[in-house]
């Protein structure tokens, strides 16, 4: 049974001005190459996996930080077109936080993050906390400080509000952080990173032995959801020409969150999620490229 309402998806993350040059190949070091584009697009992961939930038809509220620059301005009023609550955005003097992203003709990406205003979320407030209260999820990732990740992990807990974390960039991580997750969404790089496994089914396994559920993104080759006690459950991805995958994972996972906050089964959950994803691929840059509900419908109708 799925819910008529939409539920209520907390974000604690960043948000960045991302500066993205598009090229046929990264440049190596010390090379330097022409570009084939350029484009200044709101992002950050926080901020991403925030749109994404918006858009999949989540109630969704963000808390995070921008600088007092001009970056900071178009950054809330991204977040507000997209029908995202803002309350949450605090305003602090210097710098919004940036990323530069090199996107190769592949869809392949790599990117530097310069944390600016995100670096003062080291921890979470009595406003934040009431923010908190009565939403179906916690949306976490790793672009901020880790103290300020665990105590929103924490409060989440404390608020009886499932955490799902996206370790990216991956780093160690925490046991105080661990045993606050709920669902971990890595990649399988990341995934291979956090439990030594370059498998991903074992790398699943290894995660299961330390939070309650976990999915492992694999690309083109689809997902891996894994719970305790039950066996792991594998979605094929959707076959697209990918021409830009920097918020793939971000996307899926706003989706998914919506979802499954919706009382959507798993596997109908991961379909759901793997359709916005395929979407998000064949668009340019980052909240930009990310689906309304009813194309990812549409799109998981087709088949």
């Amino acid at each position: 049974m799925t819910s008529t309402t939409a539920p209520r998806i907390a974000v604690f993350g960043s948000i960045n001005m991302d500066l993205v040059a598009y090229v046929d190949a990264a440049p190596a070091s010390g090379e330097t190459v022409a570009g084939t584009g350029f484009a200044q697009v709101p992002g950050g992961k926080g901020a991403n996996q925030a749109v994404a939930a918006a858009r999949a038809g989540g109630d969704v509220v963000f808390l995070g930080a921008v600088g007092d620059d001009a970056f900071g301005t178009q950054l809330r009023t991204n977040l507000v077109d997209s029908g995202v609550e803002v309350s949450g955005l605090r305003t602090v003097p210097g710098p919004s936080g940036v990323a530069h992203i090199v996107v190769e003709g592949s869809g392949a990406n790599s990117i530097i993050i310069v944390a600016g205003a995100n670096a003062a979320m080291t921890g979470v407030g009595d406003a934040d906390r009431r923010l908190l209260a009565g939403s179906a999820a916690l949306l976490l990732q790793l672009e901020l400080p880790m103290e300020g990740v665990v105590a929103a992990a924490r409060a989440g807990r404390e608020a009886g509000v499932p955490t799902v974390l996206t370790p990216a960039p991956a780093r160690d991580l925490p046991d105080e952080l661990v045993e606050l997750v709920d669902l971990m969404v890595p990649n399988q790089h990341e995934a291979a990173a956090i439990t030594g496994e370059a498998d991903p089914r074992t790398a699943l396994a290894a995660l299961l032995r330390r939070v309650p559920e976990a999915i492992v993104t694999l690309g083109e080759d689809g997902s891996l959801y894994g719970r305790r006690g039950a066996d792991p459950l594998h979605v094929p991805a959707r076959t697209v020409r990918a021409v830009d995958t920097t918020a793939a994972g971000d996307t899926f996972c706003g989706a998914f969150a919506v979802a499954r906050a919706e009382g959507r089964a798993p596997q109908d959950a991961l379909r759901f999620a793997s359709a916005a994803s395929a979407l998000s691929v064949q668009r340019r840059g980052a909240s930009t490229s990310m689906p309304e509900r009813s194309e990812i419908e549409g799109f998981v109708a087709r088949g």
